[in-house]
C-alpha cells in the first residue's frame, strides 16, 4: 500500500460515469488527500459535494495534472487522446475508461479478479475495458482456469445508459409519446454518428456502435478483440451480437462457452461461479431465480444464472450473465484498478 498522500483527478467528473467513479471512491473510502474534479470548458465551475466538501469543476488541460498521481478517465476518447498522456508526462498514472487505448499494445486492459498482474507492466496509462466485455470475462475467468475456454459466442442485451444521458432521454421521451400517441423523431440510436436513426422504446435494435467492413460492429469487435487481449487467449474462438434494449441501466448477455475438457456438470460450474471473486450465482429455476438488470442496479457484482449443459455437446454450456454497467462496467472496475495498483505497491 501506498504510504505516500495521494492526489487524484477525475476527468469527467459531472459525466454520468463520472458521478459514479466519485460515489465508488467514497464507499470504498479510497484513500487520498487530495482531489481535483475536470471536466470540459462548458462544465468548468461547477460545484460538486464529495464527503462534506464542496469541489469547483475545473477545465481539463494539461496543466491542471501538475502533482497529480491517479487520474480517472471517463469523458470520452478525444479527451482521452488529447490529455492521458499530458497527465502521464506530468507524473501521474491514468486510468481510461474509453476505447482510446484499450488495443494498444503498450497498454494494459485489465479487470483485476481476470489479470491483475499485467498492472505490472503499465507505462503509465491503464485502460478500463468495454462494459459488455468486463462482465463476460469476471464470469469466464474461473471457468477457463478449471477446464481451458475453447469457443465464446456471445449475445447482448444491452441498457441505453451505456450510450450516454442522452439515449436515456431518448427512450424515456418516445417511451411517452407512444404512450400518449404522439409523433416522435429518434435523434441519437443506434448511434449518433450513423446515418439512420431508428425507435428505442418498445423495440430491440440489432446494432450498436457503426458496422465494420466484415458485418459486425464496432462494439463486437470490442468484445471479441477485448476477450483475447485480456484473457490472453489470441486463439479463442469468439463471437458477438450486440443489441440495444429500452432499458435504462444493467446489461444482460447471453452466452454460450465450449471448454477444452469435457464432463463438466451444471452444479460444479454453479459452485466454481459461486466461489468467484466478484460473483453472484443467481440459479434456481425451480423458484425462478435468475439475474435481472432490474435487480442489479446499484450493486457491484457480475450476476450469473440460467446455467444449462449443452444438449448436444459435452464441452459446452449456456447461461446468463447481468452487471450494472455503470458501475463494474466503469467506475467501479477503475477504481478497482486503482486499488489494485495500491495494492501491487504501484502506486
Amino acid at each position: 500500500m501506498s504510504s505516500k498522500p495521494l492526489h487524484i483527478a477525475v476527468v469527467g467528473a459531472t459525466g454520468a460515469v463520472g458521478q459514479q467513479m466519485l460515489n465508488t471512491l467514497e464507499q470504498k473510502n479510497f484513500p487520498f488527500e487530495k482531489l481535483t474534479l475536470l471536466a470540459s470548458k462548458r462544465s468548468a465551475g461547477q460545484v460538486i459535494e464529495f464527503k462534506g466538501q464542496s469541489y469547483t469543476v475545473q477545465e481539463a488541460v494539461p496543466e491542471a495534472f501538475a502533482g497529480v498521481d491517479l487520474a480517472l478517465f471517463s469523458a470520452g476518447g478525444s479527451v482521452s487522446n488529447a490529455l492521458a498522456h499530458e497527465a502521464v508526462k506530468r507524473g501521474a498514472i491514468v486510468v481510461d475508461n474509453t476505447s482510446a487505448f484499450r488495443m494498444d499494445p503498450n497498454v494494459p486492459l485489465v479487470v483485476p479478479e481476470v489479470n491483475e498482474n499485467d498492472l505490472l507492466d503499465h507505462k503509465g496509462i491503464i485502460a478500463n475495458p468495454n462494459c459488455s466485455t468486463i462482465q463476460m470475462v469476471a464470469a469466464l475467468q474461473p471457468l477457463h482456469e478449471k477446464f481451458g475456454l475453447k469457443k465464446v459466442v456471445v449475445s447482448t442485451y444491452q441498457a441505453v445508459s451505456g450510450a450516454g444521458a442522452k439515449a436515456i432521454e431518448e427512450l424515456k421521451s418516445q417511451a411517452q409519446a407512444i404512450l400518449e400517441e404522439k409523433a416522435f423523431t429518434p435523434e441519437i440510436l443506434p448511434c449518433g454518428a450513423d446515418k439512420k436513426h431508428y425507435q428505442i422504446a418498445f423495440n430491440a435494435i440489432p446494432q450498436i456502435d457503426l458496422f465494420q467492413d466484415n458485418g459486425f460492429t464496432y462494439e463486437e469487435m470490442k468484445m471479441m478483440n477485448e476477450t483475447k487481449k485480456i484473457m490472453h487467449l489470441d486463439d479463442l474462438h469468439i463471437s458477438a451480437t450486440c443489441v440495444r434494449l429500452p432499458v435504462v441501466t444493467g446489461h444482460s448477455e447471453s452466452l454460450y462457452a465450449e471448454f477444452e475438457k469435457g464432463g463438466a456438470s451444471v452444479q460444479e460450474i454453479r459452485e466454481i461461479l459461486s466461489d468467484a471473486e466478484g460473483i453472484t450465482l443467481q440459479d434456481n429455476p425451480e423458484e425462478q431465480i435468475y439475474p435481472m438488470p432490474a435487480s442489479a442496479v446499484g450493486l457491484p457484482d457480475v450476476f450469473v444464472g440460467r446455467i444449462r449443459k449443452d444438449p448436444d455437446n459435452d464441452h459446452g454450456f449456456h447461461m446468463w450473465i447481468v452487471s450494472d454497467n455503470l458501475l463494474k462496467g466503469a467506475a467501479w472496475n477503475s477504481v478497482q484498478i486503482a486499488e489494485s495498483l495500491l495494492k501491487l505497491g504501484l502506486l
